[in-house]
């Protein structure tokens, strides 16, 4: 594909327009690849003059071309030589057909061999053998190489891939290739088109009055320009200005397809080979996975923790650390769940492939397949029952399987952590802005009821808990089940029990819906109570002088609940009489007002109980304050 999008003139994409699909070629050096390419496209994928010097691939190499059937097609020609593994990686990575090469007077050679380990590891959907330098050999020596070569693909993904002998110099067997390109394609699943949209990033330029390009092979979803984008893992967002896919211009690019994206407002300096590209927020950068880990076929010696291994994932290298699951080391084909740490964030999703080097021995040892993009910090002792069914799941399914291991989910990170944006989750809750398990809702609730009904046993006169109270128990019981806890959790799911009618919430107090406060039993203390408070009036005592005296704040304020007593102030408390004879001396003097003076004299109390009482009507609305007066609202 042409390097660079062009700026000036645009060709949208016809919506009618069929799939676009991706080969990577894989096999060893010097066995045709690109020779082939050119022959299929007339492109030159060899684009740099050590590469032509040299003779062999360094770098990603792109062409294309559209077949006798109408479908466009599109072939990252990738490095064969043992050197370039890496950037054979970045190419095989993101994409799913595969074109293997093997030429036929040298047949089956140790780079053929390691890059049959990786297209198999990484779980190639379809392939063709594409057997080069025909013509340079005899019918008896194409039917050995053809022979071994089948040999070897026996047990892999590429087992039953079709076999094309074929001469790039003559052009034998060229037709037929074609055709089995066409009918691989035509067999291929359709790209996904409404996903997330992902482009691990595999070159980043500059052009000179156009700025920032980066390219890649586009997974997921569409793009468009215009689209307002976010580069992770560093965060940086920018504008697509323009998008090219096979020197055409586009409005929308669409997946599978090579596109170049012109970014306004991209730091060059800060994207490198192994970044992506996809919409704001959709994605979460990871250091930690789970996943599981099969070793290539014919690894002479065990996979250990103890290896210095790099993970190739996308267009990206890392370093890597790896811990098995329930053993030390690995041997089967089967392989293990593992929990791997790496050096730097990756944009990982579910279900992506992955492949394994160990770097001391320079070799390929292991592909995988990632289960778990961010996992608890401890595992837990159910680690391989939890992995094995997020392996046997369906991207549908994950939903319910994230929220049933965390108990909570937000709503928004559910899509990024498996994909899918639920409008129901089996098993769960909507709760706000979450999603809670029917196991960790139930606990909630339970502990909820617990406490609750525990402080009415303590205080049954209280009307009900302070809801501090109850926040820190919602919170206590999620920490317990290492539920990592939101603000506004505990709130929520509060107001979730109350809407179920499990408890009753009335401003800062909460309470199980079927307690009632009730004085029976206590009459006599509310009583004594009363009585001393009204023997007091006109100047009664304080509740703290109550409380001294004997009398507990639960009667005190079960009283006032009851309307035995009239709560004036925090600590002033009368009876409902001398209120009432309050209140008809304020009503007497109408809109002439009274002084707060006036009003003590003709009460015959003094400042510290005649103001609170004044104060107490304004808040009832009886009263208000205009200047040294308080007047009647409803006098004229």
């Amino acid at each position: 594909m042409s390097e660079a999008p062009a700026t000036a003139t645009r060709a949208a994409t016809p919506a009618a327009e069929p799939p676009l699909h991706v080969v990577a070629t894989a096999g060893h050096v010097d066995h045709g690849k690109s020779s082939l390419i050119i022959r299929l496209t007339g492109i030159d994928p060899d684009r740099w003059v050590e590469e032509k010097r040299r003779g062999l691939t360094i770098d990603l190499g792109f062409a294309w071309f559209t077949l006798p059937s109408g479908r466009e097609i599109g072939f990252v020609d990738v490095p064969g030589h043992e050197r370039f593994v890496r950037n054979m990686l970045a190419g095989v990575g993101p994409v799913r057909l595969v074109l293997f090469v093997v030429a036929a007077d040298e047949g089956w050679k140790p780079q053929s061999e390691e890059h049959l380990a990786i297209v198999d590891v990484l779980g190639a959907e379809a392939s063709i053998v594409a057997l080069t330098k025909r013509d340079l050999v005899d019918d008896a020596a194409l039917d050995a190489t053809a022979r071994e070569v089948e040999a070897r693909l026996a047990g892999t993904s590429l087992e039953r891939a079709p076999m094309v002998p074929c001469s790039s110099a003559t052009g034998e067997g060229i037709d037929e290739l074609v055709a089995a390109l066409d009918a691989m394609v035509s067999t291929a699943p359709d790209p996904m088109l409404d996903a997330r949209p992902r482009q691990f990033v595999d070159r980043v330029f500059s052009i000179k009055g156009a700025g920032t390009v980066v390219t890649g092979t586009l997974t997921g979803g569409r793009i468009a320009v215009g689209d307002v984008v976010e580069l992770y893992p560093t965060g940086a967002r920018a504008r697509i200005r323009s998008l090219q896919t096979h020197k055409r211009s586009i409005e929308v690019a669409r997946p599978v397809s090579r596109v170049a994206a012109n970014l306004v407002g991209a730091d060059r300096e800060r994207l490198e080979r192994g970044d992506v590209l996809g919409r704001p927020g959709e994605w979460r950068p990871t250091s930690v996975l789970e996943a599981r880990i099969r070793p290539v076929r014919g690894l002479g010696h065990p996979l250990t923790s103890r290896g210095a291994y790099k993970l190739y994932a996308g267009s990206a290298e890392r370093d890597a650390r790896i811990r098995f699951y329930g053993r030390t080391e690995v041997v089967d084909r089967g392989g293990a769940f593992a929990r791997i740490h790496l050096s730097e964030p990756l944009v990982l999703d579910v279900g992506d492939r992955f492949v394994l080097r160990e770097a001391g021995r320079r070799e390929t040892v292991a592909g995988g397949v990632v289960l778990d993009v961010e996992p608890l910090p401890r595992p837990g002792p159910d680690v391989e029952r939890r992995l094995a069914a997020r392996e046997a799941a369906s991207r549908e399914e994950l939903p319910a399987l994230l929220v049933a291991e965390r108990g909570v989910v937000r709503t928004a990170g559910i899509e990024v952590l498996t994909g899918v944006s639920p409008s129901d989750v089996d098993g769960a809750h909507l709760v706000g802005a979450w999603w809670v398990s029917d196991g960790a809702h139930a606990a909630v609730a339970s502990e909820i009821r617990g406490a609750l009904a525990a402080f009415h046993a303590e205080h049954p006169l209280y009307e009900g808990a302070d809801l501090a109270l109850a926040r820190a128990s919602v919170a206590g019981t999620l920490r317990h089940a290492s539920i990592g806890t939101d603000p506004g959790l505990a709130d929520a799911l509060l107001d979730d029990l109350a809407r179920r009618g499990e408890i009753a919430r009335e401003g800062s107090t909460i309470r199980l819906a079927t307690h009632r406060v009730t004085l029976a039993g206590r009459e006599e203390e509310v009583d004594r109570l009363v009585r001393a408070v009204a023997e007091g009036e006109p100047t009664p005592p304080t509740v703290g002088d109550l409380v001294a005296a004997g009398f507990s704040r639960e009667v005190l304020e079960a009283a006032t609940r009851a309307g035995a007593l009239v709560r004036v102030s925090p600590d002033l408390v009368m009876t409902p009489g001398f209120v009432e004879l309050a209140e008809k001396i304020a009503r007497e003097v109408g809109a002439a007002g009274i002084t707060v003076s006036a009003f003590r004299e003709r009460l015959g109390t003094s400042r510290k109980y005649a103001l609170p009482l004044l104060e107490h009507f304004d808040q009832r609305g009886l009263t208000r304050r205009q200047g040294d007066l308080r007047v009647l609202r409803d006098a004229g």
